[in-house]
């Protein structure tokens, strides 16, 4: 059974905030509290479905390694997302690593949990779609974005996403980023070098201050407008 904080947290997640109150009385009644140090695996790519997860405290890095120890980071989720939803989807293994940025606090809804009380209530099956396609919607953004965009406007839309939690805040309460360079070079498959003239042009702008594995928006508006500025 989840305390009063971690549901008022919950609360400000989009998903979970729109959910029924029996779908959200499950996960109170269902879910378990996991801890995980940095650079733990919450799972690996190749795993089984073993539930669905929301990250409470900490940061956890969502992508893939390769044989040859190359690096894909698709996302950094923070508090409060949800994660690990697509193999219950699809009853395929997992498609990437959910590696502990950080020290972690998550939530896990335990695979065999959800799936009875899938079986039980059928149209609930809606609201896992829903949480599936939002990230979904965000991969065609950021594909269509690689396809049109230059890359300082990529840069703008990644930090909104990023501040947005990737659609999941209700509303966005923390304008600071943690993220290194690094970090979002492999997001958005560029050099470091090149993120780091990018994050410069627009600190000169006034739209962002530059500080270390941290990055302070200072004028969401005019950053939303680059990200959604067409050529």
């Amino acid at each position: 059974m989840l305390n009063s904080k971690d549901i008022e947290l919950l609360n400000n997640n989009l998903w979970y905030s729109q959910l029924p109150e029996l779908f959200q009385q499950f996960i109170q009644q269902h879910s378990a509290y996991q801890s995980y140090e940095r650079d733990q695996a919450i799972f690996r790519s190749g795993d089984a479905f073993n539930g669905i997860y929301a990250v409470l405290e900490g940061r956890v890095r969502l992508g893939y390694i390769d044989i040859e120890g190359n690096e894909s980071v698709a996302a950094i989720v923070e508090p409060i997302m949800w994660f690990g939803e697509i193999s219950l989807v699809d009853q395929q293994p997992r498609s990437h690593d959910a590696i502990a940025v950080t020290t972690c606090r998550i939530l896990q809804i335990p695979d065999h949990a959800i799936q009875n009380m899938l079986n039980e209530i059928p149209q609930f099956w809606f609201h896992i779609a829903q949480l599936t396609t939002q990230k979904l919607r965000l991969a065609f953004l950021e594909l269509i974005s690689i396809q049109t965009q230059h890359i300082q406007q990529r840069l703008a839309q990644r930090l909104v996403f990023i501040l947005n939690g990737y659609g999941n805040h209700v509303q966005i309460e923390n304008n600071t980023i943690h993220l290194s360079q690094e970090q979002l070079a492999l997001m958005l498959k560029c050099s470091r070098q090149t993120i780091n003239q990018e994050l410069h042009a627009l600190e000169q702008q006034g739209i962002l201050k530059i500080a270390f594995k941290k990055i302070e928006i200072l004028n969401i508006e005019q950053l939303y407008q680059i990200a959604q500025h067409h050529d």
